[in-house]
């Protein structure tokens, strides 16, 4: 088969795959992590210039010494590109990289963004306004209430939940987007076909059918105990910002926490019990600066200016996330809702809806945060 071929497991945008092969082949180099790949990319310019470079030139990269240095120059005759990108065309993963049009913007903008991505599921543009929520995999009752309840209202407020799949916090987190009727992504530290923990394996495609599993492990990778911290920087990146609910000391959410700080991106944490050992990675985060959470009102409030400050693809820009999540019906009636008083009647008048219709669709757009009731007669814009 050959390269001009390999376009069936790629997204509508993708890239020509004179790009795709040789920075899918860099991603596939054992040893050659994000930082590493930066340091590469930033002295060469591009992935097919690093596999052109002599092996002198690749040694005064930092972090490429002689053993790393041979698998690039090798990397051409043992690693398989064309191989991987059938296993992806065979079962519907997509391959994208960091020059195509689909890949996350917000990702895109962290200093050290991973060069491909597979995804299982589809990545959208609502996707661009998007909260993590982390937290333990040894959760009580009362944090996987909290992390459900959360998630959920995120999704009814229009947000995309992003976790990592794990047990605990993260799982609840899903789950309660799902619920909710809302996008969910899972960022995963093994392959998108190698679900862990493997009794997930049905949350995962619970997930693919409303949002998506990536991860920048090729699909059969196996989850390695370093890949975590590493993923976790993903799940941040894609965000505006990171909920943690639970967190020991020394836990993963943390790391997670640390590198929403890094990126610039907002923290929230959760409180708990003062006698909890998870309570307190949550209570030094917020010590440390996190907003402190009790409802997703907090989180809006927080993060007000930047959802109105997200650009679409379309180049428009949003006053709320929620607006992205309309059915035709719901924003039908939104439109007519004015920013002064609007009579029930006018709405009414205005779509042509019946009356019960309307007062539904009116409740919906109330729990999402778009409209207000002033009286039992008049609505208004949030």
């Amino acid at each position: 088969m050959s390269e001009a071929e390999h376009t069936d497991a790629l997204p509508d945008d993708a890239p020509p795959d004179g790009e795709l092969i040789p920075a899918l082949r860099l991603a596939l180099v054992s040893g050659v992590g994000p930082r590493i790949r930066q340091a590469l990319l930033e002295r060469f310019g591009s992935p097919e210039a690093v596999f052109a470079a002599a092996p002198s030139q690749l040694r005064e990269v930092p972090g490429v010494g002689p053993k790393l240095m041979g698998k690039i120059t090798a990397a051409e005759r043992e690693i398989d590109v064309e191989a991987e990108i059938a296993l992806c065309d065979r079962h519907g993963i997509a391959i994208c990289t960091e020059s195509a049009d689909g890949y996350p913007r917000m990702l895109r903008e962290i200093h050290d963004p991973p060069g491909v991505l597979f995804v299982r599921g589809t990545i959208e543009p609502a996707d661009a306004l998007a909260v993590a929520v982390v937290g333990t995999r040894h959760a009580s009752r009362y944090g996987l209430r909290q992390a459900e309840r959360l998630a959920g209202s995120l999704a009814r407020a229009g947000l995309t939940v992003v976790s990592g799949l794990a047990r605990g916090i993260d799982a609840a987190a899903h789950r309660g987007a799902l619920a909710a009727g809302g996008r969910t992504l899972a960022v995963l530290a093994s392959g998108v076909m190698t679900i862990y923990p493997p009794e997930h394996d049905k949350l995962a495609e619970e997930v693919v059918a409303c949002g998506a599993l990536l991860s920048e492990a090729p699909p059969n990778a196996q989850p390695l105990s370093g890949a975590f911290p590493q993923r976790n920087r993903i799940i941040s990146g894609l965000t505006l910002g990171t909920i943690v609910v639970e967190a020991a000391q020394r836990s993963g959410a943390l790391i997670t926490a640390r590198h929403a700080m890094e990126q610039g991106r907002e923290v929230f944490a959760v409180p708990g019990r003062v006698d909890e050992n998870t309570s307190h990675g949550c209570h030094r985060l917020i010590r440390d600066g996190a907003k402190l959470v009790e409802s997703i009102d907090d989180v809006l409030e927080e993060l007000g200016p930047l959802v109105e400050a997200t650009p679409q693809a379309d180049g428009r820009t949003v006053r709320h996330p929620a607006e992205l999540q309309l059915n035709e019906l719901e924003q039908k009636v939104l439109d007519a809702v004015e920013t002064d008083a609007t009579s029930i009647d006018h709405i009414v008048t205005t779509t042509g809806l019946a009356v019960p219709r309307v007062l539904s669709t009116i409740s919906v757009l109330e729990m999402r945060r778009l409209i207000r009731r002033l009286s039992g007669t008049t609505v208004a814009r949030m």
